[in-house]
């Protein structure tokens, strides 16, 4: 059960860090570096994501 919680807590995650995403995206001064910084953070969120995923279908199966 500890494992679903995770995945609830990064799914949470991976949802903020893309409203900061479109957020920043919005605003033409926002730092490039700023926006690579949180497509970097989006990315392993999403990747821990499914890595996790997979451990628990491989589990189950």
């Amino acid at each position: 059960m500890a494992i679903e919680a995770h995945l609830v807590e990064l799914e949470r995650k991976h949802r903020v860090l893309e409203s900061e995403l479109h957020e920043a995206l919005r605003h033409l001064s926002t730092d490039n570096l700023w926006i690579v910084e949180l497509k970097r953070r989006k990315l392993m969120v999403k990747d821990e994501i499914e890595r996790l995923r997979s451990a628990v279908s491989s589990t189950i199966h």
